[in-house]
């Protein structure tokens, strides 16, 4: 017979039965007439015919396991009796379902985000080829010069270079920025797409002063163009300059940057159209572009390196910065080239998150590990109540292997229908996770769809699982005697026996575990805390924050400075408005500008140490951000471009530069190499604020005003001071197109930037909190269990002793004494777990450390409380024991 027709018996075992009735019969009564005609009488033919066939269900047997399976037909019958189990004892197996799929589903959703941040390769051909070229193990940018060097180099089968852009499709007012790459021409070709819709940019399209053209997302297409089939040729407006649509790059590629759907794609030659400056090509200190190539057929990435890096020197000389001082060229021509493999592409995600995946993996593991001996007690649990049963199998011939495996199959068949409703879970975790990820303030876009990793994930941790916490239970249940359990009385377990032992190892592994994910989940909830209540040195209320872009007006840099005081004059009179100011760098905003500085009568450690970071800020920047003037003044009308370089100073600048003494009237100048800037004078001095970070040290800060700084790329950051900053925005948005309407304003609060700047530090105490609370409750759950567990077994004995004249107290005492001893030796390892553990956290801990004691007291405590609690309920039930009934159950 056929493999698929042995399947089939199997799927259908009803059809099966009624043919194999129909074919015996057919062979019974072919017998019988044929001995009826041999003189015997009927009902001694059908005796005879049914004896000689060996009997009917003998032979049916056989037959059938000729016609299906007879392995996969004996699991099918385990498992139905499987479910049977489960449905007859509903509650225990919700609880055990629960656990593993709280388990299985936390572990998916983390391990789903770590698939598409860090496993998942690219959508594209053969991604194991792509490589990135580098000057060292990171991620590094370089100038157009030193590209159109390497795409000239012959080392690799296709190069291409990239940048990113958010480019606004508005053409004034409020921005609508939509995530851009500008492109070379060889981008799409080495990666191997293919178009939706028209073409895709070819080298032909990537020549300086090409013109404006562009390939859009299949998702930008529909959202934006509404899906138009002659989309091609259709104009677009970027960043207030017109690009027409060549082609539609479809969905199942999102972009090279992991965690960042590209909506437009540009050639690299456009930047110059959008920059409104041809010369920023030939900047050779304008470092904005990403290199990768793809190795050629039978090439590695150490022998492409070996190539590249015998190459490097004639790059670096071809490429030197002629504006450097002699010290950095001199070390700019040592730099040399290498390739990484590149796979995945790149990710902010990735590098800014990728440890806290892998630490959360770990946390979310254990709480797995936790569920786990939950679900094993319940098994053991289980097998111990159905030692009678066991026992009357093992009596009437059936085989310890058999009942293994069937008790086995119990283990699996709950491992996976909670892995099944983990999944679910999982799948609804993965995306709250990406909209936490997303509070950064920018969205995330992370593809967490099942695929066959995730399914791989899921499928081995349920068997692995289901493996582990099936096999003790039928290990022990196989083993039972049938003579001791089939004793009367047999049921009564003493408290050295080896499974009561056994469960009480596991509730003490989970308090273990228990206290280390508490005490780490303090640890980053008390961070979290602390940077909420940090003073940044300005008011975080009521600021309202616009980065105003300039470049769409089309005037000339020399009026762009007149232009931002008036947008300020115009702001300033606007009804609700309390103060305005503007500068280059708004706090939080993750932009700087630094440098080193040399001070007479300093001379610094390192050469770190000279490093300063820098601001340039209008008149009334102070007032308005509510950061307070210690010494000296504020800018004033007279600080203008020809005038007396002069500059304001933070604290940890004077205590740096000028040993804590006032340095009014002091002057430091720029250290640009060989070339120092003239002298700037010190009038003032402030308190230190937040510049990067939130959670930053105290960085030597230094504020010129703006009249003497030129706007960066057109750009200024606006700042207005108001009791409700959402309410008056479109007032400002109306003042600001009074002045000049093409001016493009991106809003938000000084509250949602502090919020965006501690979003991972959030993300870690949420989740950790979370999983330190699940990992709490299923402690609870099992010590509630074991110590239920072993009352209930010890029944008996507790009905002697009260019936002896033991105190009810002495019951209570007993058992909470019982519950307190495995306690307190979890608690005593979890301790040392905890104590070895925690410097993990260490560079994700602010203002306090991984060893502070309080934590851990207040963990310990905590986790004590919970322990004594669930063993509180089975005491009281034990002391409250009837001595007379139980007995009588014996």
């Amino acid at each position: 017979m056929s493999w698929p027709r042995r399947f089939w018996n199997l799927i259908h075992p009803g059809s099966l039965s009624r043919d194999l009735d129909r074919e015996l019969q057919f062979h019974l009564d072919e017998r019988t007439d044929a001995l009826v005609e041999g003189g015997m009488s009927p009902p001694q033919a059908a005796q005879e015919a049914r004896r000689q066939l060996g009997g009917v269900l003998r032979q049916k047997e056989r037959t059938r396991d000729v016609d299906v399976v007879g392995w996969l037909d004996t699991v099918a019958g385990d498992i139905r009796y499987a479910l049977r189990a489960i449905r007859g004892n509903s509650l225990a197996a919700a609880i055990a379902i629960l656990s593993i799929a709280l388990g299985i589903g936390a572990n998916t959703a983390i391990f789903s985000l770590i698939d598409a941040v860090v496993l998942r390769p690219l959508a594209v051909e053969r991604p194991g080829e792509l490589v990135e070229i580098s000057t060292g193990k990171g991620h590094d940018a370089f100038t157009n010069p030193i590209w159109e060097e390497l795409r000239a180099l012959p080392t690799l089968a296709g190069t291409f270079a990239f940048s990113e852009a958010d480019l606004d499709l508005a053409t004034g007012g409020p921005a609508r920025r939509r995530p851009a790459n500008f492109v070379s021409g060889g981008f799409f070709t080495v990666l191997g797409l293919r178009p939706l819709v028209g073409r895709l940019l070819q080298p032909a399209d990537d020549v300086r002063g090409c013109p404006g053209i562009a390939v859009v997302s299949e998702g930008f297409w529909q959202r934006e163009l509404g899906g138009s089939a002659d989309v091609v040729g259709t104009t677009i407006h970027l960043h207030n300059q017109p690009f027409q649509v060549v082609g539609v790059l479809p969905r199942t590629f999102p972009g090279i940057t992991i965690g960042r759907a590209t909506d437009v794609y540009a050639p690299l030659c456009t930047n110059a159209i959008v920059e409104g400056s041809p010369a920023f090509f030939t900047n050779r200190s304008q470092w904005f572009l990403t290199v990768m190539g793809r190795l050629k057929p039978g090439q590695d990435a150490a022998s492409a390196s070996a190539d590249l890096k015998r190459l490097a020197p004639a790059v670096f000389a071809a490429t030197l910065p002629g504006n450097w001082g002699a010290k950095q060229q001199a070390a700019y021509l040592q730099r040399t080239l290498s390739v990484y493999p590149s796979p995945g592409g790149f990710s902010a995600v990735r590098v800014e998150y990728g440890t806290t995946l892998y630490l959360l993996m770990a946390v979310v593991a254990i709480v797995l590990v936790i569920a786990c001996a939950n679900v094993a007690q319940l098994l053991m649990a289980r097998a111990a109540a159905r030692q009678r049963e066991i026992a009357v199998r093992l009596a009437v011939g059936a085989s310890r292997g058999r009942l293994f495996r069937q008790l086995l199959t119990e283990g699996l068949v709950l491992s996976t229908l909670g892995a099944a409703l983990g999944l679910l879970f999982a799948q609804w975790a993965s995306r709250l996770l990406v909209r936490l990820l997303s509070e950064s303030g920018d969205t995330v876009f992370l593809d967490t769809s099942i695929d066959w990793r995730l399914l791989g994930f899921v499928t081995l941790v349920a068997l692995i699982n289901g493996i582990a916490f099936g096999l003790a239970p039928a290990w022990r249940a196989s083993t039972v005697s049938p003579q001791n359990a089939l004793r009367a009385g047999g049921r009564t377990m003493a408290r050295g026996e080896p499974g009561q032992r056994t469960g009480q190892v596991l509730v003490v592994g989970q308090i273990a575990l228990a206290l280390v994910l508490v005490t780490g989940g303090g640890l980053l909830l008390d961070t979290f805390r602390r940077l909420v209540a940090v003073d940044p040195g300005f008011r975080s209320d009521g600021l309202l924050l616009i980065r105003a872009d300039l470049s769409k007006t089309g005037i000339a840099d020399t009026l762009l400075l007149p232009l931002e005081q008036r947008l300020l004059e115009r702001l300033r009179a606007t009804p609700g408005v309390q103060g305005a100011a503007a500068s280059r760098i708004a706090p939080l905003s993750h932009s700087g500008w630094n440098g080193f500085v040399l001070v007479d009568g300093y001379t610094p450690a390192k050469e770190d140490d000279a490093l300063a970071w820098f601001n340039a800020v209008t008149p009334g920047f102070f007032a308005t951000y509510g950061t307070s003037i210690l010494a000296g003044r504020d800018f004033g009308p007279t600080d203008v471009k020809g005038g007396n370089r002069v500059s304001i100073v933070n604290e940890a600048a004077v205590k740096r530069f000028f040993g804590g003494r006032s340095p009014i009237g002091r002057t430091f100048r720029e250290n640009n190499g060989d070339k120092p800037s003239a002298p700037s004078e010190i009038i003032g001095v402030v308190r230190d604020t937040k510049y990067g970070s939130i959670d930053e040290s105290g960085s030597p800060m230094i504020y010129y005003p703006s009249s003497q700084v030129p706007l960066f790329g057109a750009q200024t950051q606006l700042a207005i001071h108001a009791a409700d900053p959402a309410s008056i925005t479109p007032a400002v948005t109306a003042a600001i197109a009074d002045v000049y309407p093409s001016i493009s304003l991106d809003f938000a609060t000084m509250s949602q930037q502090i919020s965006a700047s501690i979003a991972r530090p959030r993300l870690l105490a949420v989740l950790s909190g979370f999983f330190g609370g699940l990992a709490l409750l299923l402690a609870l759950i099992g010590l509630y269990g074991s110590i239920a567990y072993g009352v209930s077994r010890r029944r008996s004995e507790i009905g002697i002793r009260l019936a002896l004249g033991a105190r009810p107290g002495a019951v209570l005492q007993m058992i909470l004494r019982e519950a307190g001893i495995l306690a307190g030796a979890g608690l005593l390892i979890g301790t040392g777990l905890t104590l070895l553990g925690v410097h993990f956290l260490a560079s994700m801990l602010y203002g306090t450390t991984p060893t502070n004691p309080a934590t851990l007291a207040v963990s310990i405590g905590l986790v004590l409380m919970v322990a004594l609690s669930a063993g509180a309920i089975p005491a009281w039930r034990a002391a409250r024991t009837d001595p007379v009934a139980a007995l009588r159950e014996d």
